[in-house]
């Protein structure tokens, strides 16, 4: 994945962490649960299939799981804050904007 903007990278991680947690409410292990969530994480590069909420809904909704969009657009949320948590080569902008944003969620 190496090209792809920081935004984008984030994205994906936030995609892949998303689609772990809809493996398990779709009750997929193993490998089942990592190609379901590597699928949701390629989804951010297809401009066709970039819609996880879409694509998560459509799936409980087959699979008579019970979840609401805003309950899982909370957990987009959570995890889109955990997929910006500093790597190596990240700079202090990354840490205060992350800090910011836990501190909103916190607030609500």
């Amino acid at each position: 994945m190496a090209g792809l903007g920081a935004d984008m990278m984030r994205i994906v991680r936030r995609n892949k962490l998303v689609g772990f947690w809809a493996a398990e409410k779709l009750a997929l292990a193993g490998e089942n649960a990592k190609t379901y969530s590597d699928d949701l994480a390629m989804a951010a590069l297809d401009v066709e299939r970039s819609n996880i909420l879409a694509i998560i809904r459509r799936d409980f909704d087959a699979a008579g799981v019970i979840q609401s969009d805003e309950d899982i657009l909370a957990v987009m949320t959570v995890c889109w804050l955990e997929a910006g948590k500093p790597t190596k080569g990240s700079d202090c902008s990354d840490s205060a904007l992350l800090h910011i944003a836990r501190n909103l969620m916190q607030g609500s």
